[in-house]
């Protein structure tokens, strides 16, 4: 398995010596493949859009999938260079709007809110490429060591990150924090109901994270929402530093992590092709209720 890994690893460091354009025209053609044999995640797709954007004929919805997971197999090959390339090539691709440097101008720590579209590491590779404010990430460990090394090695190559698992305490995060530290935060995944509760997204009962709104309430933070988007060809990403939040968060987690999910579906009907449809979001549900899965 680790010699797999290996291979896999070598593969991608050979990605990043093509030019972006190549690598979405190859990415393109992979995400064909993957719509055709990825049974199971593509019908966790399709049952997502369907649940999310029901007034999609199920042609449309079909369309959008088949478009997912020509920018999915995309975001896959792009490690390469968010990985490997210079930190020089990567500026010139990563097309910053808004205010990348609040961070270090703000008095209070900084909690940016990233929800999961396929270039949400792009955006993590901007708050370290254009600002000088040490961030620290959570990630879920992977069960090969190999690909976690690579993994870490690959968020954290500038220097500037600090990574936690999922799978550890808080408190070593929190204490980052407190000493400075940006909090790269994309909190919009079905974890279970452990510090979560139920709250709509999209008109679905979703188990959501209370934590993002229990921490920065708790700490005092500023919370900006930032957006990832992979452009077309060989453009490279666009990463949006958006507003500051004044209304979020407040002193009831439940009706923030709403408003987190109303933000979200928002920008999701922005650009519906890039967001994690494959991610099973309703996993978990309500007492009693069945899968919506099945």
């Amino acid at each position: 398995m680790n010699l797999l890994a290996r291979l896999l690893l070598l593969l991608v460091w050979l990605l990043h010596f093509l030019p972006l354009g190549v690598q979405a025209a190859l990415g393109r053609g992979l995400g064909r493949v993957m719509h055709t044999f990825a049974h199971s995640r593509r019908r966790v797709a399709l049952r997502n859009v369907e649940l999310c954007l029901p007034e999609l004929s199920q042609a449309q919805r079909e369309v959008l999938v088949q478009e997912h997971f020509q920018w999915l197999a995309r975001s896959l090959l792009e490690r390469a260079v968010l990985w490997y390339a210079s930190p020089e090539r990567l500026k010139r691709l990563i097309h910053i709007e808004g205010d990348v440097h609040l961070a270090e101008t703000s008095s209070r720590p900084v909690m940016w809110l990233v929800p999961h579209f396929l270039a949400v590491d792009v955006a993590g590779a901007a708050t370290q490429l254009f600002q000088t404010r040490t961030v620290c990430n959570v990630y879920t460990a992977q069960s090969n060591t190999v690909l976690d090394r690579a993994l870490k090695k690959g968020r954290g190559r500038f220097g500037l990150a600090e990574m936690f698992t999922r799978q550890q305490s808080a408190l070593p995060m929190v204490r980052a924090i407190k000493r400075g530290s940006a909090f790269f935060n994309p909190s919009d995944m079905d974890f279970g109901l452990r510090d979560a509760a139920f709250v709509p997204f999209f008109g679905q009962q979703a188990a959501t994270l209370l934590a993002p709104s229990r921490l920065a309430h708790s700490l005092n933070m500023v919370v900006q929402p930032v957006v990832a988007e992979t452009l077309p060809g060989g453009q490279g990403w666009r990463v949006r530093f958006l507003p500051p939040w004044t209304h979020w968060p407040t002193d009831n987690a439940e009706a923030d992590a709403a408003a987190m999910n109303r933000w979200i579906e928002a920008e999701i009907r922005r650009c519906p092709a890039q967001y994690l449809w494959v991610h099973k979001r309703f996993k978990t549900r309500p007492a009693g209720e069945a899968s919506l899965y099945r």
